[in-house]
Parts: C-alpha cells; sequence; structure tokens
C-alpha cells in the first residue's frame, strides 16, 4: 500500500500489541469451557485487559486525543478535536464459546468526521486498514467492494437481535424479504468484521440495527475507501452512532434498501 500515516502507524500498533495478549487468553478458552466456574468472568478479564493495552498505547502516542470505549466509555478533553473510537474485543460471544472469528476495532474521529479505520482479525492474522482518501487494504493488498449486481448471486450479512436485544418480529420480517432474493445471508456475530468483508468483496452486502459506535466506526471508513456504499437503513447519511447501518456496493444498496423497507413499519 502507499506510505501509512503516523497516525495509522499508532493504530496498527496498538492493535497487535492488544492482539497479542488475546491470542493468548483465546488459547485458554477451551479450558475454561469445562470447568464449573465457567469462561464469563475469565471473557471479561480478557476485553478490560485488550482495552486497557489500547488505551496506553493510543495515549502515549497520542496524548491529547479523547477516547470512547467499550467498556469504559468516553474520557478525555471533550473538546478534543480527535477521538479514538474503539472496541478491544468484537465478537466476545465468538471468543466466549472457543470460535476463531472475532477482531480488534480502532477509529479516528477528527471534528466529528472518521477519517481512519483498523480492523484487525488476530487469529487469521489479516489487518483491514484504510484511511479517507486513499483507500483500503487487507494486508498491504488494496480492496475494493465486489461487483455483483444482481440479488440471486450475492451473499449479504447481517446481525441477529439476541436475548433481551433489539426487535425480533421487525428483524424475522426483514430477513424474510432479504433472504427470498439474494444467494445467502450469513450471521457471524462481528460487526467489525461483516463490514471489513463488505470492503474486501467476501460479502456483497450487509445490514443491522442497534449498534454502538464502537461496532461500526472502523468499518464505515473501510467501506468507504473500498468504493462501498454505506447508509442507514432508508438512505439517511451514516454515523457511528445511527440506529441502523446497510452497506454494499452502489449496484445492490438501492435494491437492499427497497427490500429493508418494504418488511414493515419498524425500517426507516
Amino acid at each position: 500500500m502507499a506510505s501509512r500515516s503516523a497516525h495509522l502507524n499508532v493504530m496498527i500498533r496498538a492493535a497487535d500489541k492488544a492482539a497479542r495478549a488475546l491470542r493468548r487468553d483465546y488459547g485458554e478458552v477451551a479450558n475454561l469451557q469445562v470447568s464449573r466456574k465457567g469462561p464469563a468472568d475469565f471473557v471479561s478479564a480478557a476485553d478490560l485487559k485488550a482495552e486497557k493495552v489500547l488505551r496506553q498505547e493510543l495515549s502515549t502516542a497520542r496524548p491529547d486525543y479523547a477516547f470512547l470505549m467499550e467498556e469504559s466509555g468516553a474520557s478525555g478533553e471533550s473538546q478534543a478535536e480527535r477521538r479514538w473510537i474503539v472496541d478491544p474485543l468484537d465478537g466476545t460471544t465468538n471468543f466466549l464459546h472457543g470460535l476463531p472469528h472475532f477482531a480488534i476495532s480502532i477509529a479516528l474521529e477528527e471534528r466529528g468526521e472518521l477519517i481512519a479505520g483498523v480492523v484487525f482479525d488476530p487469529i487469521k492474522n489479516e489487518l483491514f486498514c484504510a484511511e479517507r482518501g486513499q483507500g483500503a487494504y487487507l494486508n498491504d493488498r488494496r480492496i475494493r467492494v465486489s461487483a455483483r449486481s444482481k440479488p440471486e448471486e450475492a451473499l449479504i450479512a447481517t446481525g441477529i437481535p439476541f436475548l433481551g436485544h433489539g426487535d425480533h418480529p421487525a428483524f424475522a420480517a426483514e430477513l424474510e424479504v432479504i433472504s427470498a432474493q439474494v444467494a445467502g445471508v450469513r450471521r457471524w456475530g462481528t460487526a467489525s468484521l461483516d463490514l471489513a468483508y463488505v470492503a474486501a468483496g467476501r460479502f456483497d452486502g450487509y445490514w443491522e440495527r442497534d449498534l454502538s459506535s464502537w461496532d461500526i466506526a472502523a468499518g464505515i471508513v473501510l467501506v468507504r475507501e473500498a468504493g462501498g456504499h454505506i447508509s442507514e437503513i432508508g438512505g439517511k447519511s451514516i454515523r457511528h452512532d445511527s440506529p441502523s447501518i446497510l452497506a454494499s456496493n452502489d449496484s445492490l444498496h438501492t435494491v437492499l434498501n427497497r427490500l429493508l423497507r418494504s418488511a414493515g413499519p419498524k425500517s426507516d
């Protein structure tokens, strides 16, 4: 790829250091699965440990930047021009069950605009990164969204509401209309990687509701820089705190948006 900015180098170094601890902790999950106590407390500790590493690395390199982090929330100067938006372990449930599909997600926001994103899968050693105006990359190889234009050939990702979260009937209606028109729907449980896979052309589209900023901020940058179309469901401009997200290539975006809107009153 083209030479990385200093910001992106800081983000990659931080992700790499946090990933080392996550890999070690992930190796212990199988043993904890059969213990009487179970792995829940351990996973919480792994999450917090990774977040601590990321905070230390990022704040050491850029002490004046604010933070929005999954575990510790917002911190730093409220008027800071730049802010890190961080998920230290996206896909915690996968991690908990020993499924090798989770990621570290770091985005950089400048004056309210997302300007850089890193999504790192520590098990597959896949580093997705992007900067505004510089394109998107996977391990130094330029990536772009898929060119598929026919829904019947498209593989679409989503997130399913789980216990105590989301509107299950509304999702069922959306799933019904989408799955009837596409080649397949996948639910892998890690929003940052779903968006990274759209950017890399592995998924042709992705939709989900009720996510948090740290789930999608880095992925938004990736999809944009990979030539994709990303918005809220309904077409409004996306923000990292938007209530819904729809990402795809230009050809499929209109079709997917129309289908989701047709699913019922819960569509925006």
